[in-house]
Parts: C-alpha cells; sequence; structure tokens
C-alpha cells in the first residue's frame, strides 16, 4: 500500500464531479448562516438552518416525497439573464427548483459521495427572473448551498 497524503486522497474524491466544485469549497469555507426562507445570491454560499419538513411551506410538494424525521427549506434566487444555475449542496438533500408554478426538471447532475464537504451540484436551465428553491429529504438540521453561474 502506497501513503497517499490525505489532501492527494480528497481531491481524488473531489475531481470525480462531472464539473469543477473549486468554488464551491471555497465559499462553503466560509459559508453565513441563513434562515429557511433567505434570498440565496449567485454567486455566493449560505450555511442553511432547515426545519422539519413538514413546516418547511413548500410551494409544492417536492418531488421525492420526504421521510418522516427529515428536515427542509425553502430559499429564493434571482436567475440571472442567462438563466443557467448550479446548485451544490454539503449533504444529502433533494433539490426542486419552481418557476411559475412548476417544478423544472434539472439540466444536469453530478453526486460524489468521496469529496469531503460537497455531495450534490445540480444545474438548471431557468427563465430570468425569481425563482424558489426548495431542498427536501436532508437527515441535519443544516445545509451549505452554493448557487453559482456553471463554469
Amino acid at each position: 500500500m502506497g501513503t497517499t497524503s490525505f489532501a492527494m486522497a480528497e481531491d481524488a474524491g473531489c475531481e470525480a464531479f462531472k464539473w469543477p466544485v473549486t468554488r464551491e469549497q471555497a465559499l462553503f469555507a466560509a459559508a453565513p448562516s441563513a434562515p429557511s426562507g433567505a434570498t440565496l445570491a449567485v454567486g455566493a454560499a449560505a450555511d442553511l438552518a432547515l426545519v422539519p419538513a413538514e413546516k418547511a411551506g413548500f410551494a409544492v410538494p417536492p418531488e421525492r416525497a420526504p421521510a418522516e424525521g427529515t428536515f427542509g427549506a425553502v430559499a429564493s434566487v434571482a436567475v440571472p439573464p442567462e438563466g443557467a444555475i448550479q446548485i451544490s449542496l454539503s449533504g444529502e438533500a433533494w433539490i426542486d427548483v419552481i418557476q411559475d408554478g412548476h417544478a423544472v426538471k434539472s439540466a444536469g447532475y453530478s453526486g460524489v459521495k468521496t469529496c469531503p464537504g460537497i455531495r450534490k451540484s445540480v444545474r438548471f436551465k431557468l427563465a430570468a427572473g425569481q425563482a424558489t428553491v426548495q431542498f427536501s429529504g436532508a437527515k441535519k438540521e443544516t445545509l451549505k448551498v452554493a448557487v453559482l453561474v456553471p463554469e
């Protein structure tokens, strides 16, 4: 067995994503806490406080019904003119993006279990303007969320 340094092993796990997550890693390290219902800025991250799923106030029922005892949150995002956003999470949770009262199917998904601090990254193609982002099915009461324009 070779002696791989922890940093190298960590990088290898994170490189398994379909696109780079280095911006998320930097943002998550200093993500400010935010309550459920907060507005998430594109280009930034937040450490979102989740609430029991039944209290999250989802605009539409999550596509995947949350298991009992899980946590969720609702946030809003101002989608930039180009319409593409990438939402990355620190842990297990389901993401629904709602625009005009409908859930928008994701345009791309990448999930990696071996990257410390980042679990999944999902891309959406949206109309410019307001969107509601729902997080559900989380097993913990906090979730770091980054909203970025895809590179």
